[in-house]
C-alpha cells in the first residue's frame, strides 16, 4: 500500500479544499508581494483556533471579532472566532494564535458597533440576546494588518493596526443609533477588575482590564485550585475620536447610569451562572448616519504609555487606509524573506498563510519608551541593544518547528526573545516556566521546553543574547530542585513546579509516574532527555567540555521508560515495576497523547531507539505500521515523525508520508489547518515540509531532506545569510540531490547550511529511488 494511501485511510477525508491535485499555478517568478497570497481565515474552523483580524508581525494588538453562541461568558472556539458562528459580541484588542484551551487567552476589551438603544446593563444581557450583532462572510474582508466588515445593522468596520496601535473606523447608518460600546471587563476568560473613564471635552475612552486566566477552566488544571484563575497583567487602552459624542453612559453589574462617565468591576474568572452578570463598561454615542474614526493604543505598563504608543504610531489624522497601506507593507517584508516559485496557486497560498501565522509570534511587550511588564508584575525597562522585549511561549509546542522558523528568519527577534525570556526567569525567582503568556508563568504542558528552545537558537548562530547568564540559569533549573518541585498545584495539566521531583528524577534516571508531581512520568522523562541533550550540545558550543559530559548522559534516560517486554515507552513506578494494563494506545503517563505516538520522540537518538526495536528495518516497519492506525498529526511529540525514515535508511517513506500530509492534512480555506495551530507551530511544520527540509533534533542545526513542492526557494535570514532550494520539478520523490553544485549522498544537510547559507538543489521524480541515502554513513548521525 502507498503511504499516501496509508494516510488516507487512518485520516479520512479532512478538508473541503486540499492542495492534492490543484492546478493553478503560481506565477512563475518569484514571489514579490507575498501578502496577496495570505489568506487570514485559513484555520478558522475545524479547530484551527486562528482568528482574522489585524496584527502586524509581533505585534502587540490583535483586533479581531470575538463572536458568541449565547453565552456571555464562553466563546465559540479557543480564541473567541469561529468562522461558523457570525454572531459577534465585540472587537476584541489582543490575541492568541491557535492556543487550545478554551477560552484561550487575552480577548480584551471588545468594542461593538450598537445601532440599537442603550436602555439596560449590556452585562445583565447574559445570554447575549440584545448587545450584539450578526454579519455574513460575503460582506468580510481580511488581508495582514487590516479587517473589514459591513454588520447586518448596516454598521461598517474597518479596522487597520500598527505593531502597539489601531485606527477602528465606523460608518453608521442613517436613521439608527450610533452607539460604542467599550466591554472592559469581558476578556475571554474573565477578569478581576476593569475600568473605564470617558471624557467628553478631550473625546477620549480610556481604561483597563486587570486578567490573566489561561487554562483557567481546563478540567485537568487543579479544578477550583487550578494556579491560572489569577491576574497577571493588566492592560491599558486610549482612545481618541474624530467626532464629538453625544451620550454617554456606564454600566456595572445590571446597574445602567446614562450619562455616566466612570466604571469599575470585573467578573471573576468562573463561567456560566458563576460569572454571567457580572462586569462594567461604557458606551459613547455619534449623530446618526456618520462615519466616526477612532485611534487606540495599548499598554501593559499604564494609560500614558497606550496614549504614547498611540500618538507615536498614528498620528493625529492618520487613516485607516494610510495604516493598512503601511501594514500590508511591513508583512511583505516579513513574508519576503521566503520567496517562492513554481509551486500551485493553493500550495503558494497555503504557505505564505503558515509563515503569516507563524510570524505573529512572539508578541512585542515593551512600549514606545522600551518599559515593558514583568513577571514580577512590576515595570522594566529593556536592555541595552535590546530592541524590543517579547512574550508568549507555548513552549510544549513552540521549540518542535516554530521556534526553528523563527531562528531561521528572524534570528535578530529570536535574540531579543531569548533576553526576554531570561529576564522573566529572573523575574521569577529564577524559574524559566515551559508556558508564558506575555511574561507571566502559566505551567501548561510538561517538560522543560525553555532549554532546547534556547539551545536550538545558539545552534543556529543567534548571540544577541547573554548565552553564558541564560546558559548558567538553564542549567541551574535542570540540576537544582527548585522550592515548587514537589506542589501538585494544578496537576496534572498545569503543574506549578517546573523540572518536577528533579532530585527523584535524578536518582532514578527517569520520572516516576507514582510520585512525580507531572502531566504524566514518561513524558516528562522524554521532554527532559530531549532538553538535557540541548543543553549538552549548548555546553559543547561553548567550550565547556566538562557541563558538556555532565549533561549529555542525561540526554539517555530516556531508555529507562522504553519497556523492552512490549517494545513501547511506558509508566514506569519508583520501585522499578511497570504500571499494569499496558497498551500502545494508553495515556497514562503521558501528556495529551499515547504511548503509541510519544515512543518516537527521541529525535536525539533514533539509531537508539531502532536498535531496542530490533533494527532500522524492524523500526522502519514499525513505523510504516504507525501512521495507519490512526496517526494524529496535530499532536505536537509526534509531528517529527514522518522524518524519522531518513535516519532508518528509507529516505523515500519520508518523503512520500510529509507530502501525503501537505496534500491530505492541511489545505486552504477555513478548515485548512488539521488542528490547534498552537502559536504557529502547525504553521511552521507546513512551511518547513514545503520546502522539502526540517530541523533535525532541537539543540541543533542540521536539516533532514524531504522533497520540496516548489521549485524555487530563496530564504534571506535577517543576518544576511541566504538559503536557496532549487527543483526540476514539484514531484513527490528525490532522485538526487547536490548541494553547493557538488553531489549530496546524504539525506540531511550539515549545520554550516544554515549557519552560512548555500544551494541545495534537488532533482525529483514521480517514482521512488530507494537506494539513495540508504547507506550507514549517509543517515543522519545521533550525536
Amino acid at each position: 500500500m502507498s503511504m499516501k494511501a496509508i494516510l488516507a485511510g487512518a485520516m479520512g477525508t479532512v478538508l473541503a479544499v486540499t492542495l492534492a491535485g490543484a492546478v493553478s499555478a503560481a506565477p512563475p517568478g518569484l514571489v514579490t508581494d507575498p501578502v496577496s497570497h495570505v489568506d487570514p481565515f485559513i484555520g478558522t474552523a475545524r479547530g484551527g483556533n486562528t482568528w482574522p483580524g489585524a496584527t502586524r508581525p509581533f505585534g502587540m494588538i490583535a483586533w479581531s471579532p470575538t463572536a458568541t453562541s449565547g453565552d456571555q461568558t464562553n466563546t465559540p472556539a479557543a480564541n473567541g472566532y469561529d468562522y461558523n458562528t457570525t454572531k459577534l459580541r465585540g472587537f476584541s484588542l489582543t490575541h492568541v494564535n491557535g492556543a487550545g484551551c478554551a477560552p484561550g487567552a487575552a480577548g480584551d476589551v471588545p468594542i461593538l458597533p450598537f445601532t440599537g438603544a442603550v436602555d439596560s446593563s449590556p452585562t445583565a444581557d447574559t445570554k447575549d440576546a440584545k448587545y450584539v450583532s450578526t454579519w455574513s462572510h460575503a460582506s468580510e474582508t481580511a488581508v495582514p494588518g487590516r479587517y473589514t466588515v459591513t454588520l447586518d445593522d448596516g454598521v461598517r468596520t474597518d479596522l487597520a493596526v500598527t505593531t502597539r496601535a489601531g485606527v477602528g473606523e465606523f460608518a453608521f447608518p442613517a436613521g439608527k443609533e450610533a452607539n460604542l460600546l467599550f466591554r472592559t471587563s469581558n476578556s475571554l476568560n474573565g477578569s478581576e477588575d476593569a475600568e473605564i473613564s470617558i471624557d467628553p471635552a478631550a473625546r477620549t475612552v480610556t481604561g483597563s482590564v486587570l486578567t490573566g486566566g489561561f487554562c483557567g477552566r481546563r478540567g485537568n488544571g487543579g479544578g477550583d485550585t487550578n494556579p491560572n484563575r489569577r491576574s497577571y497583567y493588566r492592560l491599558h487602552f486610549s482612545a481618541v475620536f474624530d467626532q464629538a459624542f453625544t451620550g454617554t453612559g456606564t454600566w456595572q453589574n445590571s446597574t445602567l447610569t446614562p450619562g455616566g462617565t466612570t466604571a469599575t468591576g470585573g467578573e471573576g474568572y468562573l463561567t456560566g451562572a458563576n460569572r454571567a452578570g457580572r462586569g462594567s463598561g461604557g458606551w459613547v454615542s455619534f449623530e446618526p448616519g456618520h462615519a466616526v474614526r477612532m485611534r487606540l493604543g495599548l499598554s501593559y505598563v499604564s494609560l500614558e504609555n497606550a496614549a504614547a504608543n498611540r500618538d507615536a504610531e498614528i498620528p493625529a489624522g492618520t487613516t485607516a487606509d494610510a495604516v493598512a497601506l503601511q501594514g500590508r507593507a511591513a508583512w511583505n517584508d516579513e513574508l519576503n524573506r521566503i520567496q517562492v516559485a513554481g509551486g500551485t496557486g493553493a500550495r503558494t497560498t497555503a504557505f505564505y498563510t503558515a509563515v503569516y501565522h507563524a510570524l505573529m509570534q512572539p508578541q512585542t511587550m515593551s512600549d514606545v519608551d522600551g518599559r515593558y511588564l514583568g513577571a514580577d508584575m512590576r515595570i522594566h525597562s529593556i536592555r541595552p541593544g535590546q530592541k524590543a522585549a517579547y512574550g508568549t511561549f507555548s513552549g510544549w509546542d513552540q521549540y518542535r518547528a516554530q521556534i526553528q522558523l523563527l531562528g531561521l528568519l528572524r534570528p535578530d527577534v529570536a535574540g531579543d526573545m531569548a533576553t526576554s525570556m531570561t529576564d522573566f526567569a529572573a523575574q521569577n525567582n529564577g524559574i524559566w516556566d515551559r508556558w508564558l503568556h506575555l511574561g507571566a508563568p502559566t505551567h501548561v504542558m510538561t517538560g522543560d521546553p525553555a532549554a532546547p528552545t534556547l539551545a536550538t537558537w545558539y545552534a543556529m548562530g543567534v548571540r544577541n543574547f547573554d548565552t553564558a547568564a541564560a546558559l548558567d540559569s538553564l542549567v541551574k533549573q535542570a540540576t537544582v530542585q527548585n522550592p515548587e518541585a514537589l506542589s501538585d498545584a494544578g496537576c496534572p495539566g498545569q503543574c506549578k513546579g517546573q523540572r518536577p521531583t528533579l532530585d527523584t528524577y535524578l536518582a532514578l534516571k527517569y520520572a516516576a509516574n507514582d510520585i512525580c508531581h507531572c502531566w504524566g512520568g514518561t513524558a516528562e522523562t522524554l521532554e527532559n532527555s530531549l532538553a538535557d541533550f540541548s543543553l549538552a550540545m549548548w555546553a559543547q558550543r561553548a567550550g565547556r567540555t566538562g557541563l558538556y559530559r555532565q549533561l549529555l548522559p542525561r540526554g539517555d534516560y530516556w531508555k529507562n521508560t522504553f519497556n523492552p517486554a512490549v517494545g513501547y515507552q511506558a509508566a514506569r513506578k519508583a520501585d522499578g515495576s511497570w504500571q499494569p494494563g499496558f497498551t500502545p494506545s494508553t495515556d497514562v503517563g503521558f501528556s495529551q497523547g499515547s504511548s503509541a505516538t510519544y515512543t518516537w520522540m527521541v529525535p536525539q537518538d533514533v539509531s537508539g531507539l531502532a536498535t531496542l526495536m530490533g533494527g532500522r528495518e524492524a523500526a522502519a516497519t514499525r513505523l510504516d505500521g504507525f501512521f495507519t492506525s490512526g496517526y494524529d498529526p496535530t499532536n505536537e511529540p509526534g509531528i517529527h515523525a514522518p522524518w524519522l525514515y531518513n535516519a532508518l535508511g528509507k529516505p523515500f517513506r519520508t518523503q512520500e508520508t510529509v507530502r501525503g500530509l501537505v496534500d491530505t492534512v492541511y489545505g486552504t480555506g477555513p478548515g485548512g489547518l488539521p488542528g490547534n495551530d498552537d502559536l504557529g507551530t502547525m504553521s511552521a511544520w507546513y512551511v518547513f515540509a514545503a520546502m522539502g527540509m526540517f530541523p533535525q533534533v532541537p539543540g541543533r542545526a542540521e536539516m533532514l531532506l524531504g522533497s520540496p513542492v516548489f521549485t524555487r526557494v530563496s530564504l534571506r535570514r535577517s543576518n544576511g545569510v541566504t538559503l536557496t532550494v532549487v527543483a526540476d520539478s514539484t514531484d513527490t520523490y528525490v532522485r538526487s540531490v547536490r548541494l553547493n553544485g557538488a553531489p549530496l549522498s546524504r539525506s540531511w544537510l550539515p549545520e554550516s547550511f544554515v549557519q552560512r547559507g548555500g544551494t541545495v538543489s534537488f532533482t525529483l521524480a514521480s517514482t521512488p529511488n530507494q537506494t539513495w541515502a540508504t547507506t550507514s554513513r549517509d543517515l543522519p548521525q545521533d550525536h
